[in-house]
């Protein structure tokens, strides 16, 4: 049993997580392997904190791997508008680098 991911998942279930206990959820799913859940909770962050733009690059890596490339390419658009308007040219920098890479 992965007691961190419990622990964000009942953190989660509470509605008491805030952006980055959702984001680490995602990120503990991704780590399982279990890729719909980090996924629908990467949106679930976005729907919530659109501004959180860590998630951009991770969702998206996940969407690549998953071979949703289309989708992928709207999530890294997003961030990268993001990045921009936020003046952090390194999240940019890795946005633009894997928006390259989708095929």
């Amino acid at each position: 049993m992965n007691k961190r991911l419990d622990m964000l998942e009942k953190l989660a279930s509470s509605g008491k997580a805030d952006s980055f206990a959702l984001y680490a959820l995602a990120m503990e799913y991704r780590k399982e392997g279990r890729t719909d859940d980090a996924l629908s909770t990467f949106a679930a962050l976005r729907a919530r904190d659109p501004d959180y733009l860590p998630m951009y690059l991770m969702a998206s890596q996940v969407l690549v791997d998953e071979g949703k490339s289309d989708v992928a390419r709207e999530w890294l658009g997003a961030g990268l508008e993001l990045a921009t308007r936020k003046g952090d040219s390194k999240a940019r920098s890795e946005l633009a680098n894997l928006l390259e890479t989708c095929d």
